[in-house]
């Protein structure tokens, strides 16, 4: 079983996104509070897609 290295770029760019927006959406000031929860949001989808594609290689084929 290989590991596609994307993947985990993947996840490590997802967590970074969480880590860095969450705060971020609670301390700065409208409308930037925006962007940072969209970055969370794109985060935690990057990190579930990342995740699921470490794990089940062949999901969208």
């Amino acid at each position: 079983m290989t590991i596609g290295y994307q993947y985990i770029a993947l996840i490590i760019a997802g967590l970074a996104g969480i880590a860095w927006g969450l705060p971020a959406a609670h301390r700065l000031k409208s409308p930037f509070d925006i962007a940072a929860a969209a970055i969370v949001l794109c985060g935690v989808v990057a990190f579930a897609l990342g995740v699921l594609l470490t794990f089940i290689p062949g999901f969208f084929k």
